[in-house]
């Protein structure tokens, strides 16, 4: 295809380091209302989901109910251990340095909370009001919408985007919405992206020659 002209990031998980942290919270909340959850069958469960999924999910696993103020408390808990522990993904830092393209990032958490992690890791100098959540508008992956409009805030059609995502479900999202996609994935999980996606990459520095060799 011609070369891309717009970068779309996802956040948890290819810009910031959450997703371990994030499902451990939510563990750890659950279990105190005597839900328990396994960490890996979590993470291979409910990575890429919103909240509200994740916790429909977590209902029909365990087939007990979450009380209603979860999420309250869930999003102060993560919010204090995301303030002490977030980290940068390894070398993003490095490549938003790099990117001669315009791009953003496109989550499906809400600003509050992309804000938040971005500041917390440093990176949120980079995108200063390029930062699109799916509560924004209602609608989240594997729904594209959040990717569609990102690309058309920024100005481009989905064919001139590239974006990258660490979930299958944002893949999916990705290319249903008319978008290359190349999956940030674990070489263990290469085997359940490649087929999906565009191209696949283990380590952030590989990004910059990998966008450079498509154009």
């Amino acid at each position: 295809m011609a070369a891309y002209k717009c970068i779309i990031f996802d956040c948890d998980g290819v810009l910031v380091d959450s997703e371990v942290l994030a499902i451990r919270t939510f563990i750890e909340v659950a279990r105190e209302n005597d839900i328990d959850i396994n960490l890996e069958k979590a993470l291979k469960e409910l990575k890429g989901h919103f909240f509200e999924e994740c916790m429909r999910k977590v209902e029909k696993m365990t087939g007990k109910k979450l009380p209603q103020d979860f999420e309250s408390r869930f999003r102060k808990r993560s919010f204090e251990t995301f303030k002490n522990e977030l980290l940068p993904v390894a070398g993003v830092d490095e490549v938003l340095q790099s990117l001669e393209l315009p791009f953003c990032t496109a989550s499906s958490g809400p600003q509050e909370k992309i804000r938040l992690n971005l500041a917390t890791t440093g990176l949120l100098h980079f995108f200063q009001d390029r930062i699109f959540s799916c509560y924004d508008i209602g609608r989240w992956k594997p729904d594209p919408a959040i990717f569609l409009h990102a690309a058309q805030h920024m100005g481009f059609l989905p064919e001139d985007c590239l974006v990258i995502e660490d979930s299958l479900v944002g893949v999916s999202a990705a290319r249903t919405g008319g978008f290359d996609v190349f999956g940030f994935a674990a070489k263990e999980e290469e085997a359940l992206f490649r087929p999906e996606c565009t191209a696949v990459f283990h380590e952030m520095d590989q990004l910059i020659s990998m966008i450079s060799d498509k154009r």
